[in-house]
This record gives C-alpha cells, structure tokens and sequence, in this order.
C-alpha cells in the first residue's frame, strides 16, 4: 500500500538494490535472514529482528531466497509536518543492540507493525483511521524512547531532486577520483555555483562531505575485515593514509588501529553490487497470517505507554567517596502487650525481623490496660495464679527473638489513678528483674506521653514525669527513660505546657516525635498546588527539632515514634494511592539522624476501636489483614537489603559496592493530591523513562537481578480491588492475593566492557532495584 504520506508491504527480498532512503523506514523480519549494508556497517536481521533506517541513509539489502520482510516507509513530508524537530533528529532502533530495559518497547514495535499490516489487508470501512493511528504510535515510541541528535545527513533536504542526485552519486563513486569540478560538469553547474549551493543546502563544504562518505565506508571495513590500514585508506577513496588517520582521529578521538581492536566483528559477505536491480517479490499468500498472528501472541505487553517523561542518569565511578550505611533502630507497635498472644501477631514480628530487622516492639497501657490478669482471692500460702501470666508469655517471646520493649506512657494512664500506677510499675519492674534480669530490662525504652494541644499545666506534666523518671531508674539505673517532645514545624517550638523539657535540670535520656506529612495538608482541597508543601517534611521537620534541641543544649538521641508519608484520609486513597518509593526515600534521607523509626503491625490493631469511616493517618502499617504486606513492608525491606557502602547517591538513586558487586536503586518519588491516585491517565504523566549510563565500573561478567516494586508489582490494594465481590473472599482468594502480590524479579546475564547502560521504566512512585553481582570466573 503506497500513499504520499507511508508504504508498507511485505515482501521477500533477495536484493534492494542501493539507495537513500527518502524518509524513516522501519523494517521487520517475519521469517528467514537478511543483511542490511549501509555506509559504515552491517545489520544482519533474523526472524523478528527490527531495523530502523534513517531519513538520507545510504543502504542496501541481500536476503536469502526464501524470507518474509515487513517494511514501513514514512515519508519525509509527513514527519516534517507532524514532528517539528524531525530534521533534527536520528532513531537508533537495532533489536540485537538495545539497552536492557527496551525490549517491551521493540516488542510494541513489533506487535504495531503486525497490526498495521492486518488492517491493511483486512481494508474494513475505517482501516485507513487505524493505520494512522498505529503509525502515530509507532513515531511517539521512537521519538520518546529511540530519539538521538540527528547529524548533518538528517537535515538535508531530499525534497531537492538534483541535491538528491549529486548525494546519490557521491556515495556510489566515493572510492573512485571525484572532484567539485567533475560533479559540475555532470550537472551542468560552474564550480563556484556547485560550491556555493552545496554549502547552502548541506551546511557543510562539498570535499569534507566527500571525505566524511569515505570515512564512513572505510570504518565498516575496519571492522569487517582484515585489510591493512593503507589498504583500508586507498579502497576508499583517500589520497593516502596520513589524511586518513587524521581524519579518524578528529572525528572519532582514536587511532584506526586502536578502534579496530575496540570494535572488531565477524566479516559479512558485502553485497559489492551496485549495478544490479531490485531482486524482490510482493507477498500476497494467507499462509503468512499465521506468522503474523504468531507475533501478537507472543508480544509483550508489559510496554504500552508513551505519555511518560524520559531522564539521563550518568553515574561516574572513577571518582567516588564511600559513606557507609546508617541503619536506626526499628520500633514495631502492637498496641498492648497481650496482643502477642496471638498467633498471627508473633508471625508477622517474626517476619518483620527476618526481612527488615526489628530491635523494639512497641506498646501502651502496659501497667493500666488489659494485660495484667486481676488479682485471685486464694488461700494457697504461695500463689499458683500471677497477674503476670499474659505479660510473661510475651516477654519470653520477645526475649528469645531477643527483641527489647519500647513502652509508650501516657499521663492520662498516670494520672487516673496515680498512686495505683506506680504500686502496679513497682511490682511489675521487681517481678521482670527476678525473672528476665537487669541485662535484658536495660535494653528497654519508656517514653512518657502528651499529645501537643493538652489542658494540663506544664508543671504537672514535669512533676509526673519526673516521678516516673526516678522510679524506673531505682530499679534499673541503665534503662532509657525520655519524654515525647511535641514540635510545631512552621512556628519551630514545642507547645507552651512542654517547654519544661528543654530547662536545665529535667533528666530525660532521649525525645521522640512524630512526622507525618498528612499533617500540613487540608484533603478537603483539590488542588494540587498545596501538596507540594508536603515534599521534604518529614526531613525538614526533623532538622528543625535537633536544631531546636541544639539551640537549648538538649542534644539527645532522637526516636521517630511515628511518620507517615502522604496517604490521603481515607481508606480507599490510602490504597490506591501507591507511594513505596515515598516511604523509602523519606527512610533514607533521616536513617543518620534518628535512633530508632516506628511502624504499626497491621490495619487491625491500628484502627482497633474506631467506629468513624476516616482512618488513623499517623503511622505507616507494614500488613494489612490476613499478613498481607503493605508497601512500607517491601519499601524498608528493599532499603535493608543494600549491602556495603553507598558510592553515588541522589535524591531519587543509591547506588552501592559489596563483595558480590554493585547495588542500585532507583526510585520515582512524586507527591500528589491522593485524590488523584484513581485517574489512570493523569498518573501516566508522572511514570519516568530513565537512560542509566555507568561508567568504570569493574569490568567482567555480571548476572543481574532486577527488583521490580510498583502498583501492579507488589502493591496489595491493587490485587485486593480487582478480585473483590460484593458476596465476600474465602481463603483460596485471600490467599492467592497475599502470595501473588510481590515485588516482580528479572534476570540477566551481562557482560560489562566500558561503560554499561540501560533503561528502566518506573510508573509512580516506584521501585526498581538491581543487584549486580559478579560471576566467579
């Protein structure tokens, strides 16, 4: 099919003979071989092989005598119309020689070309309509993903017939004497006019045109062949070869000889026959539907988007200076102590400290709640019953996993009762001493607690807290007491009623503090514009504080009770909005700041007594129900599993050096209106292409594993949603959605020579993470 604006046929070709190729062409091999020839190499095509040939490209083609070549041709006028800088531009699109990470894009290629081809022999009422539509996607993909800077050749106009044919003549007779003079004369032009217009048209002189021709052939056969550079030099046109080797060094920076040891191929039989004609045949048969259907089937589908942003990463390890990795503690909250008496509550901490680490685990009420047992009336002379009985069912738990407590004291659990409290703390701390010992109950932490806006006068506040500082110091002189330090991250001071804690003489061995971005957003506002607000506060408010406590000589360990990365206040843009890369990013960048960082075990225990449909929105859960993981768990997971020192690192990648390898991860961070997270087609627009080159690394073989932690990728809600019903999920379904929603793995094997560089496609706020390690030899 021919019309002004594309070809496309499918044809079996034995011989294209040489030409120019008058706008973009894109060619496919359905089945048998070809090898393209152009200026300066060899493309050698097998089934499903994809080619892209540039506009004022000098090729030509020899095939095997029974092959099926799928050919689209976009002429130069329709690209010029649709696509501004198309003059500008060059597409390097060789399905042997991508960059990992492009192959589901040359497999929509693929899968868009077979389709073209469909509508076109099927010809219903509205196939033109499709076909434009498929060739519109096709120039989006190889704009937005295969676009280099063009170089002179691209900005030549062919639409000027005679400059098209003194081109065409240059390139079949470079390696015979030419002169401006002779050209001239052929085209029946003085000298001066020829040089003049050529200049104009080409913007550059007619001989160093000439020379760059030449230059192009003689580089395929250095690759190609064994023939000796002064050979090489006179075989293609040059006077001799110093002005060969000179100009090989200015325009590729290297010696012909160096190069050629850098690049050397297999030779390729040239096809060296210029004379002859085209040598192919249309192909009409139905038997090819079956070989086009065949590459739909297997087409991947993985890429289907071209709305998306592209990125260059360059990370240079000639130069690097190691930092090491900070690891804080972690608090796990469960709520009250009693609550590891279930079963699924210890398998879910268990498997926290096996895949993250966990130090603490964090509860309330534990003198007040409902984990002491009340006292028995008995007339035994020694006691068969204790009220500890729940508690030292989870202390021997927790101190066999040689995990520690991090107790929350609230001044209302205090001061209900004041006097019953400290009878109770008394006894309980004795009974832990005799029982557990005074090295295990000095690994706890007890942090007295009082929300900011509070009506109770500071100096009440200071003199409980005061009483149970001491109290717990009688028994256990090493334990860790510290208080809960509210901070107001815009006014940059604590409330009035807590000031105390910044005098002088106040004992306190460590504050900690809660930071949650939710916290300077109305959701009440649709806008986008104030959430960017968000972006940053949890480390800037974290500055904030150790400036603050500098500022009043209050230096202390400091303890991120609580945080939570923007979330939206409701159940259903807390899932749907996906923001695993929020999390890690906001671990990373206070990790060397904090003592310890808290997360809630699970929704369960998180909303446990609330009747009101908005949910709790200050501190990040790492399972939902039935041990489904939620993004922080994979988030942190990910972040623990970097090995090393850090050698380069930027606001959206780390990347690390072990013993096995390298490690890198990238991230794709973006904060919007939650709201927002349900509209498909906004979130395509903040996805990321990102082009990672590295250079000097050590060289060798490689086998790389690729993490891949996204909203289809990992993300529970995303699985929970497609498979819910109105009727309710049994265990099959449950269980289905926990093992299946995972992060995704890939492997490769590379052999890493020079630089290295790929792509990776990471949709919003996702996690791509790569461990790179070296084969043994």
């Amino acid at each position: 099919m021919i019309t002004d604006d594309y070809s496309i046929s499918l044809q079996q070709i034995e011989l294209l003979a040489p030409r120019i190729s008058t706008g973009i062409r894109i060619i496919l091999v359905i089945s048998g071989e070809i090898t393209v020839e152009t200026n300066s190499r060899y493309y050698p095509l097998k089934e499903n092989d994809l080619l892209v040939i540039n506009r004022n490209q000098f090729f030509q083609v020899k095939g095997s005598k029974k092959n099926s070549v799928l050919m689209l041709n976009i002429s130069d006028m329709y690209l010029s119309k649709a696509y501004s800088s198309y003059r500008t531009s060059r597409f390097e699109c060789y399905s042997r020689e991508i960059d990992m990470g492009r192959e589901s894009m040359v497999g929509k290629l693929r899968k868009l070309l077979v389709e073209l081809m469909l509508t076109y022999y099927r010809r219903d009422e509205s196939y033109q309509i499709e076909i434009q539509a498929f060739i519109s996607e096709l120039l989006l993909i190889l704009i937005r993903r295969f676009k280099q800077k063009g170089s002179s050749n691209e900005k030549i106009d062919t639409q000027d017939e005679r400059l098209t044919q003194i081109i065409a003549y240059m390139e079949k007779n470079y390696d015979q004497s030419i002169t401006l003079e002779e050209i001239a004369n052929s085209f029946y032009l003085s000298s001066g006019y020829l040089s003049r217009y050529f200049k104009q048209k080409v913007g550059t002189g007619f001989n160093r045109f000439l020379m760059n021709i030449r230059l192009e052939h003689s580089l395929k056969d250095l690759m190609y062949t064994s023939n000796s550079i002064s050979q090489i030099a006179m075989k293609n046109g040059f006077p001799n070869t110093k002005s060969f080797t000179t100009l090989f060094k200015e325009i590729y920076e290297d010696t012909p000889k160096n190069y050629r040891e850098k690049h050397k191929v297999e030779s390729v039989d040239s096809v060296k026959r210029y004379n002859l004609e085209d040598a192919s045949e249309i192909i009409h048969s139905p038997s090819i539907l079956e070989r086009l259907g065949a590459i739909l089937t297997n087409s991947d589908e993985t890429y289907n988007n071209t709305e998306t942003k592209s990125e260059e990463l360059k990370l240079d390890l000639s130069h690097v200076s190691t930092n090491k990795i900070k690891r804080p503690m972690h608090n796990l909250m469960i709520g009250e102590l009693r609550e590891l008496l279930k079963e699924s509550v210890r398998s879910q901490i268990l498997m926290v400290a096996k895949d993250m680490r966990l130090e603490n685990i964090g509860v309330r009420n534990l003198i007040k709640g409902s984990t002491f047992i009340p006292p028995v009336e008995t007339d035994e002379i020694i006691s068969t019953t204790s009220p500890y009985y729940n508690a030292d069912f989870a202390l021997n738990f927790l101190k066999k996993h040689e995990l520690s407590l991090f107790v929350r004291v609230d001044y209302k659990e205090i001061s209900t009762d004041e006097e019953s409290y400290f009878t109770e703390l008394h006894n309980f701390m004795r009974h832990c001493i005799n029982v557990y010992g005074k090295a295990y109950i000095e690994t706890w932490h007890f942090m007295f607690y009082e929300s900011f806006p509070t009506g109770v006068d500071g100096k009440e506040l200071e003199r409980v807290y005061k009483k149970l500082y001491y109290a717990l110091k009688a028994f256990v002189p090493l334990i860790s007491v510290g208080s809960f330090f509210p901070f107001a991250f815009k006014k940059e001071v604590t409330s009035t009623q807590h000031k105390w804690l910044i005098k002088d003489d106040i004992p306190v061995d460590f504050f900690g503090y809660e930071a949650n971005q939710n916290e300077v957003i109305n959701f009440e506002e649709l806008g986008d514009d104030r959430f960017s607000l968000a972006e940053g506060y949890i480390k800037e408010k974290t500055d904030k504080l150790l400036s603050y406590l500098l500022h009043h000589k209050k230096e202390r360990p400091i303890h991120l009770i609580s945080w939570n990365t923007l979330s939206g206040n409701t159940r259903h843009t807390n899932g749907t909005f996906f923001r695993g890369a929020l999390v890690l990013k906001n671990a990373f960048e206070v990790a060397d700041k904090v003592e310890s960082m808290g997360f809630w075990i699970n929704t369960e225990q998180h909303e446990k007594g609330r009747k009101e449909r908005n949910i709790p929105i200050e501190g990040l859960e790492l399972f939902h129900y039935f041990n489904g993981k939620r993004p922080a768990y994979f988030a942190m997971q990910f972040l623990e599993r970097l090995q090393g020192e850090i050698i380069v690192s930027g606001s959206d990648y780390i990347m690390t050096k072990n013993d096995r390898g390298y490690q890198l991860l990238l991230m794709n961070s973006n904060i919007i209106n939650p709201y927002y997270s349900v509209e498909d087609t906004f979130l395509q627009k903040l996805n990321k292409d990102i082009h990672v080159a590295i250079s000097n690394m050590e060289q060798g073989d490689y086998q790389i594993r690729k993490h891949v932690f996204d909203k289809n990728n990992g993300a529970l809600y995303t699985k929970w949603w497609e498979l819910n019903s109105a009727y309710g999920m049994d265990m099959e379904v449950i269980d289905y959605i926990i093992q299946t929603s995972r992060p995704s793995i890939e492997i490769f094997d590379e052999a890493i020579e020079g630089e290295w560089s790929f792509y990776s496609y990471l949709s919003i706020n996702a996690i791509h993470f790569f461990d790179i390690r070296k084969a043994l030899d």
